[in-house]
Order: structure tokens, then C-alpha cells, then sequence
């Protein structure tokens, strides 16, 4: 990671007293960028907005993949410091609040709440595509864009499947447990 950065470890460690306050300090820049990037989505359909959220995204991480892969251990397994701990709950809101937008604000929005659930659950599948691109090994990457392209051409039924009272309480209830399982305190 030093090298990356060009600094020698001792002057890196001068400033970050261990990986995970590196992890953190990386995290809080990423999520910067990303929040202030992603609000300029344009305006559309919130499936659109979506997958332009996705790919802004790992636009986003792609100069740290290498960095990322490396502390994937850290960022995903570390209770204290990961991506849901408390420590990281405002770079994670701030993420979390670009793909609410890109559903609350879309031109097709459902009825508030819903379009909240929505933009939670497709934060939560946002993280699974993420952990999917740090892990794809095909050449730069294409098993994960043709990944995104799928997810293109399924949401146009997600949309149709959200007129269902089954399909809405299914949403609303996997977002209840979400936050049960990922955000709330011990």
C-alpha cells in the first residue's frame, strides 16, 4: 500500500497507526468522491439511474482495485471497521443516500418508502457487484460488465413485478431485515 502511494511504510504508518485507520481514511475519500459525483445523476427512470449509480461507482474504485482487493478482508469482515460498523456509518450513508436518490428522484419513482426500500436493496446489490469485480479474473474485468448488462435487462421486469402487493411487501420486508442485520447497534 505504501508503495502505491509512493511513501515508504514508516511514513505511512506515521499518519494511519495501523491498516484499518487506512481502510477508514480510504473509505471516507471513496465515498466522498462517489457522493459528490452522484449528484449529478441524470434525470430518467430509476433503473437507469441505478446502473449509471453502479458504473459511477466502480469508476470511482477502479484506480484502488488492487488496494481494495488487498483489504477486502478488513472492509467486509471487521466488525469494528468495515464497511457496516459504526466508525464508517457516515461514508457508508453517504453511498447508500446516492442510490436512494437515483430511486427517490427518478422520473418512474414508486411511492416514497418504497423507492427508499429500493434504493437500500440496490445499495446492498451495488456491494455484491463490487465484491464480484474485485474477485473477477477475466481479462479487465468482462465477466463483471457483462454482469451489469444482465442487471440492465432484468430490471425492466423488476419495475413490472413492483405493481404486485407481493412483490412491494417481499421489498419491504428484505429492507427491514437488512437494516436489522447490517445497520442497527448491538
Amino acid at each position: 500500500m505504501a508503495k502505491r502511494a509512493r511513501v515508504s511504510p514508516g511514513l505511512l504508518y506515521r499518519y494511519f497507526p495501523d491498516k484499518r485507520s487506512v481502510v477508514l481514511a480510504l473509505y471516507d475519500e471513496l465515498s466522498d468522491t462517489f457522493a459528490q459525483r452522484a449528484s449529478h445523476l441524470p434525470s430518467g427512470k430509476w433503473r437507469d439511474r441505478f446502473v449509471h449509480a453502479l458504473e459511477l461507482s466502480l469508476d470511482v474504485l477502479g484506480p484502488h482495485r488492487v488496494t481494495l482487493r488487498a483489504l477486502a478482508p478488513v472492509m467486509v469482515g471487521d466488525v469494528e471497521d468495515g464497511v457496516f460498523a459504526r466508525k464508517t456509518a457516515f461514508s457508508r450513508e453517504r453511498i447508500q443516500s446516492g442510490f436512494e436518490r437515483a430511486v427517490v428522484e427518478a422520473t418512474d419513482a414508486p411511492a416514497s418508502a418504497l423507492a427508499r426500500a429500493i434504493g437500500r436493496l440496490l445499495y446492498l446489490a451495488h456491494l455484491g457487484v463490487i465484491l464480484w469485480w474485485l474477485l473477477d479474473r477475466s481479462p479487465h474485468q468482462r465477466a463483471t460488465t457483462a454482469l451489469i448488462g444482465l442487471i440492465r435487462q432484468i430490471l425492466p421486469s423488476a419495475t413490472l413485478a413492483l405493481r404486485f402487493k407481493p412483490v412491494r411487501h417481499f421489498v419491504e420486508s428484505v429492507d427491514a431485515l437488512f437494516a436489522e442485520a447490517l445497520l442497527t447497534s448491538d
